[in-house]
């Protein structure tokens, strides 16, 4: 077991990576009551073509990777969530683009809720019955966020932006993609991408390393997984362009939402690099958008709400700002190629200057969200 000072932060992390592959991270916090746990597989919506070492390539329908995180929770004496509930514990989990993540928080009983939570992850029940069951339950899931007004505009921002790449997808697929999905499907994915040595756990709270360590490797080692294969992903080749210039969305909502997205050159960066360049794109942003700016102080004269943050997409570099507005004035905010600048234009209009030299060439691979007000419902207009 490896110990990591970080004096800075007074955080100690311990990790040690396991004979199966799998990499165990704990971070004690002396005082802390409640405890917190992930397990996480390197496994997200886009790895829909892959192919593992000596296998065959594999293409799987959309949303297959959230399907499997609902699946994962189905055991054969009942519902994981109950279990966790009787031992004290509230867990859940989530599918993005790249990881899938299983979690859960508790103040008592750690040593058998981590347990559980390891157990069940890597025991999968998948049966023609239980998969049938959970397309009608998924469907309604993925019809309930279709009226959903951020989800809609952040997804129709990068379906704007992206023409090939399965980023542009939604994480839950689509009704249509998840009628194809069946348990053999389901178990090609699960034994590629939940072998051990495609996933991490973390633990952080008032535990002891020491016994978390021994408690991981007791489990891990009173069991059998097949050998280590390395994972190939597939990804279409995707153009620098925007996919298109305009979309509209059309929502029964009473405040219009706004966004405004960045498409980056493919850079592959890992590790220190990426995160480098992902705080550096934030301070960009938080210098353009932030309260202190004086970008945000025109969006609140103009009684514009400017709740404004940044996500950034790693598996397809972009970034997204989204604001939201509450005015009877039609903003529309675009992109002056040959003056570098962006430019706003409302009853009164402002330019802001940049110091891009490559601004122009830049202007083919950004998205602008413009909001316009309708006597009727309001509708989202994202321009790119």
């Amino acid at each position: 077991m490896r110990r990591i000072d970080y004096d800075s932060l007074r955080e100690t992390v311990y990790c040690e990576q396991l004979p199966n592959g799998l990499q165990v991270y704990v971070v004690p916090k002396p005082g802390f009551r409640k405890t917190f746990a992930a397990f996480a597989t390197k496994y997200g919506s886009i790895d829909n073509h892959f192919q593992a070492q000596g296998g065959p390539e594999i293409r799987v329908p959309d949303g297959i990777a959230h399907f499997l995180e609902h699946k994962m929770f189905e055991e054969p004496t009942g519902d994981i969530f109950a279990q966790f509930a009787s031992q004290g514990a509230s867990a859940n989990a989530f599918t993005g683009f790249e990881r899938t993540v299983y979690i859960f928080s508790a103040t008592e009983r750690i040593a058998e809720n981590l347990t559980t939570l390891i157990d069940f992850v890597q025991n999968p029940y998948f049966t023609d019955e239980n998969v049938e069951k959970e397309k009608g339950i998924i469907g309604q899931e993925i019809k309930m966020y279709q009226d959903h007004p951020d989800w809609r505009s952040y997804y129709g921002l990068i379906a704007a932006m992206y023409r090939e790449h399965p980023v542009r997808i939604d994480i839950a697929g689509t009704i249509e993609s998840i009628s194809q999905i069946t348990k053999e499907t389901l178990y090609d994915c699960y034994r590629t991408f939940y072998h051990p040595s495609n996933m991490m756990l973390v633990v952080a709270g008032g535990v002891h390393a020491e016994d978390v360590m021994a408690l991981v490797r007791d489990n891990q080692a009173a069991k059998t997984f097949g050998p280590q294969r390395e994972i190939r992903r597939f990804f279409p080749k995707e153009p620098p362009e925007v996919a298109r210039r305009t979309l509209t969305v059309r929502l029964p909502v009473s405040l219009p939402k706004c966004l405004l997205g960045f498409k980056e050159p493919q850079h592959n960066l890992e590790g220190r690099a990426l995160l480098e360049r992902e705080l550096c794109t934030k301070l960009v942003f938080d210098a353009l958008f932030s309260p202190s700016s004086v970008q945000y102080q025109s969006l609140y004269d103009e009684h514009l709400s400017p709740t404004i943050s940044v996500t950034i997409t790693r598996s397809a570099p972009a970034t997204v700002f989204p604001c939201s507005a509450a005015t009877r004035k039609t903003p529309t905010v675009s992109w002056n190629a040959s003056g570098n600048s962006w430019m706003r234009r409302c009853p009164t209009a402002f330019a802001r200057k940049t110091s891009s030299a490559a601004g122009a060439k830049k202007s083919a691979a950004s998205c602008v969200c413009s909001i316009r007000r309708r006597r009727s419902p309001t509708s989202l207009r994202i321009t790119s």
